[in-house]
């Protein structure tokens, strides 16, 4: 069962020196959701603690379902919102939407979403006519308030931060990467070292969908999630234990109600806990 008016305990997010809820709402929770839904889901997480929200365009129709339901308590919430835009003029109207979407005239937090090639993702963007022209310039008129990256592989991630001092990185942080070739390493360490606060993908990762799983279980989660309880919270124990500001569940209802569920019994492993999960890693398979 839920644990509500438990406050908390918040961490530090970087530089920022903002204090974010050790567990994240993804917007993608609320995408599709029926009238009067997304409103008991915010609620709830925001009664029991819950204060970092995140949410991108690409995410269907989250941004115009978490708007309304956020609006009630957007003066004591985190919001970040992303790009996946890479060009000046397509992340001007990007973020003029998401703004009128999500009935607000700031973000806490704005990303550059999804970055995976160097050239593509992080050279074109900050090249003349990039993305990052309009990103500095709300910036600058206090429209964005901290600027961050979503990536998916290291090569993108070191580059990007060697463009510029971002404030934040939302990385995979998953037990099973860890385990099999020590995935997130490079760029936890780059980051720690410039007190960037790092968001955690992927802690209740399982595996990639296998190509005959057509009718998925989780239809909004681009991995099988972990959805058995213990294991999640031997997962989601392991990832808030490496240094993170705070940990993104999946984008399920059901599984982000788990995880509050099982987050007051998170607690750093002992020697079980970590068996179990190489075990589990060991006669898995790769999730990226």
């Amino acid at each position: 069962m839920i644990q509500f008016g438990t406050l908390l305990p918040m961490k530090r997010l970087g530089k920022t020196e903002l204090m974010v809820s050790p567990l994240g709402f993804g917007g993608i929770v609320v995408m599709n959701s029926r009238a009067g839904q997304a409103a008991r889901i915010v609620e709830e997480a925001v009664e029991f603690g819950i204060n970092y929200f995140d949410v991108a365009p690409a995410y269907g129709n989250a941004e115009e379902k978490l708007g309304p339901a956020l609006e009630p308590f957007r003066k004591d919430i985190f919001l970040s919102c992303k790009t996946h835009l890479r060009d000046a003029a397509g992340a001007r109207d990007a973020l003029g939407q998401s703004l009128k979407h999500l009935r607000t005239d700031y973000f806490d937090l704005y990303q550059r979403h999804g970055l995976i090639d160097v050239e593509k993702d992080v050279k074109a963007a900050f090249a003349v006519g990039g993305a990052m022209e309009i990103v500095l310039e709300a910036k600058r008129a206090g429209v964005i308030r901290n600027i961050g990256f979503s990536a998916h592989t290291s090569e993108a991630s070191l580059a990007a931060m060697n463009e510029y001092d971002f404030d934040t990185v939302m990385y995979p942080v998953n037990f099973a990467t860890h385990l099999n070739n020590n995935f997130e390493a490079d760029v936890l360490a780059e980051a720690k070292k410039r007190d960037m606060g790092i968001i955690a993908l992927k802690a209740m990762a399982q595996r990639k969908w296998r190509d005959d799983e057509a009718n998925k279980k989780w239809p909004k989660c681009w991995y099988e999630p972990i959805d058995d309880p213990h294991l999640a919270k031997l997962a989601l124990s392991w990832t808030l234990g490496q240094g993170v500001s705070l940990a993104l569940p999946p984008g399920e209802e059901a599984l982000f109600r788990m995880a509050m569920e099982i987050y007051p019994e998170c607690r750093e492993l002992d020697e079980a806990g970590m068996a179990e999960l190489r075990e589990y890693a060991n006669n898995g398979e790769a999730i990226l």
